[in-house]
């Protein structure tokens, strides 16, 4: 093996968000940028040497060239072992879940999550620790303070190209390499969770149900698993083969992207039930026959009911949701006697508490939940949930949820997304509102007082670590809510999401359209911000 080592200038923009490093692909594939990343990371994992890692992601765009890259750098950089998905192929919850198998060191996961792939798209790495979580923010910042001053990366040279399509084992210098079945080890975990003659029955009976893989990594393990191993009609998984510009489409498991899924299950011709997931498997979308459930209802339901799947027979020992999650769950909690926890936005915070045995099952209103069977969010998982609970309850999907509204109450929720707005104007609308903060407890807008306005804080109860600036919140002494916050998952611009929520008590009042619900909030959420004048939108890019 002959392991080079190359002189670059040192990046100043490789500060990982939520979610890792996100750019568009030609950003990546500059000279040098993905290796001075990868050694950053590298050189910031103590204990490195002869350690075993995870490397896999969604399919999208470049996603191969950049693991021949990883395997060059991680033989010159000593790692013992790399375990590849076949294909360059791994869903996030799948590598989170071999990590944790195998008792590796870690791993790197290459997606841009639910962002549009393509050589005119985005691309995205992170790394995930020992536990299959993605890596805390002290490791994050090392890797970004690493990045800012890396002037040397070292790789083999004399790697001849592997081919990510043959499964078995061969050496790279010092370091084995073994191409895995990609989907195997997850059917196997999820048939231990999960009722799968329960739903199968259900499947044979009569149940009709499409899920939309939407050309990303779920559609391998869809099919494997629904059509496969559940018996389900072939052609029940639509959009099954990933490819590397998802088929021209936006992986993002909305009602807004997610159209053929969506037009069919609004339409005379519905179906009984209806999911998608995004491009890297992590998130869902939960759909009956003309009716969406909110992922911040779907979290709660899945709560309300978790003792129907036999692995989670003894129920939850705890929840926990992002801040900006609706508060539906809690009330769930509250009912059961559970602790619940809110946290802010990103999986890496659910970490801790799922490590301590605080939690067993979290989730964020970006359309992503999750338990302590792996440590990110789950989108496959997550519909196998469901179809669970409607195996057990023998009710539709609009009737679990107007029974469950019936006995804790409806939220009636909604986000707003700004997509790719000028960073500036956006950063320039946050700082007026938190300007604003002090002054505005006992304010009256629009007929509504303002019962709190603060900027929420996060101080994590297993280490103390403190995170800020995680939203600002305005609360409303009726309960509604309205939060503004930036997001750190899109690759340029900035994304403004406001989120809306309302709970709702009466049952007579409970089957409002949600917008109109909560049409009141969005005059004062736009009059607050001033957020038409301040971004030049009209109107929001996504409504969920």
């Amino acid at each position: 093996m002959i392991v080079q080592t190359h002189q670059i200038t040192p990046f100043d923009d490789q500060k990982p968000g939520t979610s890792g490093l996100r750019k568009r692909v030609r950003h990546f594939q500059q000279p040098h940028y993905l290796q001075s990343f990868v050694q950053a990371m590298f050189d910031s994992l103590e204990g490195l040497a002869g350690q075993t890692l995870v490397i896999g992601g969604d399919g999208r765009y470049w996603n191969c060239e950049a693991i021949q890259t990883i395997l060059a750098m991680a033989a010159a950089n000593g790692v013992g072992r790399v375990l590849v998905g076949q294909g360059g192929i791994l869903s996030t919850p799948a590598a989170s879940a071999l990590i944790r198998h195998h008792q590796a060191f870690g791993g790197i996961i290459l997606s841009a999550s639910h962002n549009p792939g393509g050589p005119d798209g985005d691309f995205g790495i992170k790394y995930n620790a020992s536990n299959g979580g993605p890596a805390p923010e002290k490791l994050t910042n090392a890797i970004f303070a690493r990045a800012c001053e890396l002037t040397e990366y070292r790789i083999m040279s004399d790697m001849q190209p592997v081919d990510l399509n043959l499964l078995g084992q061969f050496q790279l210098g010092a370091m084995s390499v073994e191409i895995i079945d990609p989907v195997s080890h997850y059917v196997e975990l999820m048939a231990r969770l999960f009722d799968f003659d329960a739903i199968r029955d259900m499947l044979l009976g009569g149940f009709r149900m499409q899920f939309d893989a939407m050309h990303a990594v779920t559609g391998p393990y869809a099919k494997a698993i629904i059509e496969g191993v559940l018996g389900a009609p072939e052609g029940t998984v639509i959009n099954a083969v990933p490819l590397e510009d998802f088929g021209g489409g936006h992986p993002d498991p909305n009602l807004t992207y997610a159209k053929e899924l969506t037009a069919l299950q609004f339409s005379p011709d519905a179906l009984d039930f209806g999911a998608a997931s995004d491009g890297d498997g992590d998130r869902n979308m939960i759909l009956g026959n003309n009716f969406f459930v909110t992922p911040s209802d779907s979290l709660a339901v899945i709560l309300d009911n978790i003792h129907l799947a036999p692995g989670y027979a003894k129920g939850a020992v705890g929840a926990a949701r992002s801040m900006p999650t609706s508060a539906a769950m809690d009330r769930v909690a509250q009912f059961k006697g559970l602790p619940a926890y809110e946290t802010p936005t990103g999986w890496k915070f659910f970490g801790n508490l799922l490590d301590a045995d605080r939690i067993t099952l979290c989730g964020e209103e970006s359309f992503g939940t999750g338990s302590n069977h792996v440590r990110e969010k789950d989108g496959l998982w997550a519909v196998l949930f469901w179809l669970n609970i409607l195996a057990a309850r023998r009710q539709s999907v609009q009737e679990v949820l107007e029974d469950h509204w019936s006995r804790y109450g409806r939220t009636y929720y909604s986000r707003h997304d700004y997509e790719e707005v000028d960073s500036k104007s956006a950063n320039r609308l946050m700082e007026g509102l938190r300007m604003r903060l002090p002054v505005l407890a006992g304010q009256k807008i629009a007929g509504q007082v303002i019962d709190l306005a603060d900027e929420f804080g996060y101080t994590d109860p297993i280490d103390n670590s403190r995170t800020d600036k995680q939203g600002v919140r305005i609360l409303f002494k009726d309960g509604s809510r309205i939060v503004f916050r930036l997001s750190g998952t899109g690759s340029q611009g900035a994304t403004l999401r406001v989120y809306l929520e309302r709970y709702e008590p009466d049952p007579e009042r409970h089957g409002l359209d949600a917008q109109e619900a909560l049409a009141d909030l969005i005059r004062i959420a736009d009059q607050m911000a001033e957020i038409r004048q301040g971004l030049g939108r009209e109107t929001p890019t996504v409504i969920t």
